[in-house]
């Protein structure tokens, strides 16, 4: 495959977004869902604008859950107030009245106090802004590489809280929201997880007496991270969830409620690659050692939480001659043996200075990432579109005085 006009221009190490692989990804779920469903990005996957911008321009809303999602959703072009659900535990008062100044209407909350909350705030700016509850649901559904419901969580109320005391939820309620887990394994676990997220919303909504405007069903679609591979297809997902809103909510074709997904991994994972140099290639106790310019200060900072599996680059320039290196340790230029990508991989030949490639690492990425730790600057960032490079930038942290 032909690298992109430009690229060889741009200065390493660099991610590269191709916006045709968002696209593509974006048509392969929007086929998979039922209509008329919306999708909602999740910026935590990557909050690139010209990604998010992508997305907005194909129909999909933005799913933030902090002050910098939201600006960088605004600047995407989403709409506040019709296009951006605000999210997540824990919210400050000057963040939620920050998000009601800068037009954002939606709200995801996970308790009484945080219903309270965004109708004090809303009503001191003189605006009315809506809140869905996120539902804490039964046992986590198998299949799930991270379970963000079914136990003890800051995530939702628990549903036997709000059946058993439905009163203190109800004031100020539009809809609910639920989230069980996240890249499942296969698409039998995925309406397995939908399904109990439909019966959940259903039996919860009864309690309550609501007649919701909003049902966020949350998401789960996987991506392959860090590794060759393709998005998968969910060839019966459309009409196995159809046919369970249709019996939960018969009005939901007419958007009675409207019904949302969301999704970050899946829109975004297979559009970026991250390509850096190799430093250094030695031998260290009979131990192949390959130091790459690019740690986990670049990619798999999560690794800490064992949320990053090895992580084995693909030579992309260079001599490549010879047999590979087996069982090496691929690590990063950081001052500590954390650095490292993996302790024992199989790899191409590499030498000082060939340029390797990891695939399949547009979501959870750069900003998930160690990106400040020891000061080394942040990769470039660079935007493909249809086969040229339109866009490149780099981040920057910047440390500023405030007032005392």
């Amino acid at each position: 495959m032909a690298e992109p006009d430009g690229l060889d221009r741009v200065e390493l190490p660099a991610y590269v977004y191709d916006l045709d692989e968002v696209r593509r990804a974006h048509d392969r779920l929007r086929e998979a869902l039922p209509a008329p469903g919306r999708i909602l990005y999740s910026l935590k996957a990557n909050p690139h604008p010209a990604i998010v911008s992508t997305l907005g321009r194909l129909g999909c809303g933005a799913e933030v859950c902090s002050p910098g999602e939201l600006a960088a959703a605004v600047e995407a072009g989403q709409e506040p107030a019709t296009s951006i659900l605000y999210t997540g535990p824990g919210k400050r008062d000057a963040e939620v009245a920050g998000a009601l100044a800068a037009g954002v209407r939606w709200f995801s909350v996970d308790s009484p106090a945080g219903l309270g909350q965004v109708r004090r705030l809303a009503a001191a700016a003189g605006v009315e802004a809506r809140c869905l509850l996120r539902v804490n649901g039964g046992p986590p559904v198998p299949g799930q590489a991270l379970a963000m419901a079914g136990a003890a969580s800051q995530f939702g109320a628990d549903a036997a809280w709000v059946e058993a005391e439905p009163a203190a939820f109800r004031v100020g309620l539009a809809g609910l929201h639920l989230f069980l887990g996240s890249n499942l394994d296969g698409e039998a676990a995925l309406v397995s997880q939908l399904s109990a997220a439909v019966s959940t919303a259903r039996r919860v909504a009864g309690a309550l007496r609501l007649e919701p405007v909003l049902v966020d069903l949350g998401g789960g679609f996987a991506a392959p991270f860090a590794r060759s591979g393709v998005l998968p297809r969910y060839p019966g997902l459309r009409d196995r969830v159809a046919g369970l809103l249709d019996g939960a909510f018969p009005g939901w074709r007419e958007g009675r409620p409207a019904v949302a997904f969301e999704s970050g991994r899946y829109l975004a994972a297979a559009c970026g690659s991250l390509l850096t140099r190799v430093a250094d290639v030695k031998r260290s106790h009979g131990q192949w050692v390959v130091v790459l310019e690019s740690g986990i200060n670049h990619l798999g900072g999560m690794s800490g939480l064992r949320r990053v599996p090895p992580i084995r680059p693909e030579l992309v320039t260079g001599e490549g001659g010879g047999p590979g290196l087996c069982g090496a340790i691929v690590a990063g230029p950081l001052c500590t043996p954390l650095d490292t990508w993996a302790r024992a991989a199989d790899v191409p030949a590499l030498r000082p200075g060939d340029v390797v490639r990891v695939p399949n690492v547009g979501a959870y990425g750069l900003t998930a990432s160690l990106l400040a730790f020891l000061g080394h600057p942040p990769p470039r960032e660079v935007v493909v579109d249809r086969g040229e490079v339109v866009e490149v930038s780099q981040l920057e942290l910047v440390r500023r005085r405030v007032p005392r």
